[in-house]
């Protein structure tokens, strides 16, 4: 009797549980909902540290260094004025030579033959003069006395007048045949250095062909090849430092003595000559240089190259708001590069306070946090 009631109420309870699983159910899912939910971020964002520079303008001027070379401010190639076979050159590089120093020979037996015979040309013109002067001596002694007619004088002195052209014509011929003869000989006319030969011993000239070329010893130039934009930038009248470029110790100043009508045609640069001002013995012929010359002093802005950035495919700078420490992107023009230096021309002014590091992380209106001045 007993464990009969015991599972009437047991089936009862069990019937009142299973009634109230749906609603416990329907309460569990609430629940797991409720914390899916995603939370909303109520907190400000932090301000990004970054670097920055206030900008100051000075003075500067833009230094140009090139690399040139020593050569002869004077330089000449010396060749013969007739073709021919050379007989003697044996000259070498380096050579020193001194005025009217012959320093090559042509094969001379053909010119000199051609004198010989322009000398006796005038030898037998001379003997035909004085033989027609001494007939018209005799013809004008003769009409003088009534002896003879005027014919015959004026004959006479056709014949003088003919042996005088005759001589003259054959001492111009002699003199160009000594001429020839001298032409052989190559000599130089002024002292100087060899820095080049031409055509050895035996070989066949034409005239006008370098034999050798001669420096002279008048002065030195430094030859740059120097860009058509760093010509225009350079001041009026610069003063060009000039050192070896393998002993910068060695020293000297110059100034630009010719510039280039016609650009190169493979470089495009202009070869542009510096006249040196007692250059030192150890700049020789063909020593390698470097030139440096300083432009004209103007006030610029000069900024950390880290600085620069790109706005609206432009150059640009992040310029910081002092009084609420956010970023604004403003456009720059730029006037030269370096490594590490910038030189601006426009877009900036004193006191303003640009960004220096962390320029990649920034957008418009960003607050910021300047390192080294705030905690």
């Amino acid at each position: 009797m007993i464990m009969a009631t015991c599972i009437d109420h047991a089936s009862a309870a069990g019937r009142a549980m299973h009634a109230r699983a749906p609603s416990l159910i329907l309460l569990g899912a609430l629940v797991v909902l409720s914390g899916c939910s995603p939370e909303v971020d109520s907190t400000t964002p932090q301000p990004r540290p970054v670097r920055t520079v206030t900008i100051e303008q000075r003075a500067a001027g833009a230094t140009v260094t090139l690399t040139g070379r020593i050569e002869a401010e004077d330089e000449v190639a010396l060749a013969f004025r007739i073709s021919g076979r050379v007989l003697e050159n044996d000259r070498k590089l380096g050579d020193r030579i001194e005025a009217g120093q012959v320093v090559a020979r042509l094969e001379s037996q053909n010119e000199r033959n051609s004198l010989r015979a322009a000398q006796a040309n005038l030898v037998a013109s001379q003997g035909q003069l004085t033989q027609a002067r001494n007939h018209f001596e005799r013809q004008d002694t003769l009409l003088k006395q009534g002896w003879t007619t005027r014919a015959n004088h004026d004959q006479a002195k056709q014949a003088l007048q003919t042996a005088e052209s005759q001589v003259d014509a054959a001492e111009a011929q002699m003199k160009t045949a000594y001429d020839l003869v001298s032409f052989t000989e190559l000599k130089a006319d002024a002292p100087g250095v060899v820095t080049a030969v031409g055509p050895a011993t035996g070989e066949v000239v034409q005239a006008g062909q370098m034999i050798v070329r001669v420096a002279r010893r008048d002065g030195r130039d430094a030859v740059f090849d120097v860009p058509s934009q760093v010509i225009r930038m350079a001041p009026s009248d610069p003063r060009i430092t000039v050192n070896l470029t393998d002993d910068p110790k060695v020293s000297t100043t110059g100034r630009v003595r010719e510039i280039a009508p016609q650009a190169d045609p493979v470089t495009r640069t202009f070869a542009v000559k510096v006249g040196l001002n007692d250059p030192p013995p150890a700049m020789r012929l063909g020593a390698t240089v470097t030139g440096r010359m300083e432009g004209d002093s103007v006030p610029v802005i000069e900024i950390p190259a880290t600085a620069l950035t790109k706005a609206n495919s432009q150059p640009a700078v992040w310029i910081v708001d002092p009084a609420n420490r956010t970023v604004s992107i403003r456009n720059v023009d730029v006037l030269r590069y370096d490594p590490a230096r910038v030189a601006v021309s426009g877009g900036l002014t004193t006191g303003d306070v640009i960004v220096t590091a962390g320029v990649q992380a920034l957008h418009p209106g960003q607050k910021v946090r300047l390192l080294g001045l705030e905690p």
